[in-house]
């Protein structure tokens, strides 16, 4: 019996000897606690002081960074959309009534111009209508000059002078409804164009709004397009408009605004915008080329239905600061980059180890145009300076010692050796 309760007390005497051992162990090796603090400093009772030399145990860690420099470059303000080339007039010819067609007066894609006689209907008719409507015509003006004659001579009543008055205006009215449905008969041009190509032969009957042929006005084009609401209150009557067409690879065309829709599409959130531009022959940029005039209604390159690449020209900035698009880092809906520069522009840069040369400093900036991976900084930086391009997510706070890296070449293993001047990074 004795030996059994034996055991157990050996048991609970190691334990708490081991427990004891621990304790001692661990109070001897760490010594006074030590709570590294969010700037990278050490606070606490039994706290050393940082170093200041290259291998100190407080010191910050040295980041390896990417950077690149605030370039200053020609900087264009545009916007691109598509559209589609229209005739500046355009028309559908139609005839108002039904008949057999008796005479085409054109030439399939040939210039016409206004008034010419293009399709003429079997109005044989019609013209018999208007003799007869004439002859009666005749008669009622006859009565009606004999009624006044003898109403002056009181050989008749006023009531009949009346009564032939009224006749003669009814068949005038005749004389004048069945002159509109001759001119019917005969499809003229409405302005100045080219003519596509017919649907109808001589002899053909056409109904009533059937499809004759196309007339158009191609002197200049129109093309149509729309951008983001965002860009109305930079559009205005008169501005440029570049147009690369698909069927002139190479070629820019200049257009001009011509005209905003006041009415915003509610679905797309978009603007309407007419733009004009010559169609004249043998431009290379949209203008009439010297010694050359150009042609009223056609001759030129262009045709309606072309798919055109629209660029709308708001400005050209000639000096524009600009930085990698990597090196803005969004934040609470501000814009900012972390700027490489010395430890003396940094007040809170303490602690270093002495061989720094570059830390970082975090500055806010105000954004512009957005160009080929390219940023416009319209506030918060000149030209020259050094921002981090990659590696900002190391950069929890102003004055951390950097080194600069450059991709594809070796890197030494000490920041002194690492820390070479951003502008030999940037310049690659």
């Amino acid at each position: 019996m004795a030996s059994r309760a034996f055991y157990p007390a050996v048991a609970a005497i190691g334990i708490a000897v081991a427990g004891g051992a621990a304790w001692w162990y661990q109070s001897q090796v760490k010594g006074p606690k030590e709570v590294v603090a969010s700037n990278g400093a050490t606070s606490g009772a039994a706290a050393p002081a940082p170093k200041t030399g290259a291998s100190g145990a407080g010191a910050p860690r040295v980041a390896g960074v990417e950077v690149a420099k605030v370039e200053k470059m020609t900087l264009q303000d545009d916007a691109q959309s598509v559209g589609t080339l229209r005739s500046r007039q355009s028309v559908m010819l139609r005839p108002e009534v039904a008949g057999r067609i008796s005479q085409i007066g054109f030439a399939d894609g040939a210039r016409v111009r206004k008034g010419q006689l293009l399709v003429q209907l079997d109005d044989t008719l019609q013209r018999a209508e208007l003799s007869q409507a004439r002859a009666q015509m005749s008669i009622a003006q006859a009565n009606h000059k004999r009624n006044v004659e003898l109403v002056a001579q009181n050989f008749v009543a006023q009531r009949v002078l009346d009564e032939s008055a009224a006749n003669l205006q009814v068949v005038q009215a005749q004389v004048a409804l069945v002159e509109a449905r001759l001119a019917r008969m005969a499809i003229v041009a409405p302005f100045d164009g080219t003519v596509g190509l017919r649907n109808v032969n001589l002899g053909d009957y056409v109904k009533d709004g059937a499809d004759l042929v196309n007339l158009e006005d191609t002197g200049s084009m129109l093309v149509d397009f729309r951008l983001p609401e965002r860009f109305q209150r930079k559009l205005k009557v008169g501005q440029g408009v570049e147009l690369a067409l698909e069927a002139f690879p190479g070629r820019v065309f200049k257009a001009r605004v011509e005209a905003l829709d006041p009415l915003l599409d509610a679905n797309g959130r978009s603007v309407g915008v007419r733009a004009v531009l010559p169609n004249t022959a043998g431009e290379a940029q949209g203008a009439v080329p010297a010694g050359k005039k150009a042609a009223p209604n056609g001759g030129g390159p262009l045709r309606p239905g072309m798919f055109a690449r629209v660029n709308t020209v708001f400005g050209v900035n000639d000096a524009a600061l600009v930085v990698p698009e990597e090196a803005i880092v969004p934040q609470g809906g501000r814009q900012f980059v972390v700027r490489v520069v010395e430890p003396a522009a940094v007040q809170s840069a303490t602690g270093l180890p002495t061989d720094t040369q570059w830390v970082s400093l975090r500055q806010e900036v105000k954004l512009g145009v957005r160009r080929q991976g390219k940023v416009e900084i319209a506030e918060g930086l000149t030209e020259g300076q050094t921002v981090v391009v990659a590696g900002q997510q190391r950069l929890q706070r102003d004055g951390t010692p950097l080194r600069i890296v450059e991709l594809g070449k070796p890197q030494a293993a000490t920041p002194a050796s690492g820390a070479s001047a951003p502008a030999a990074a940037a310049s690659r």
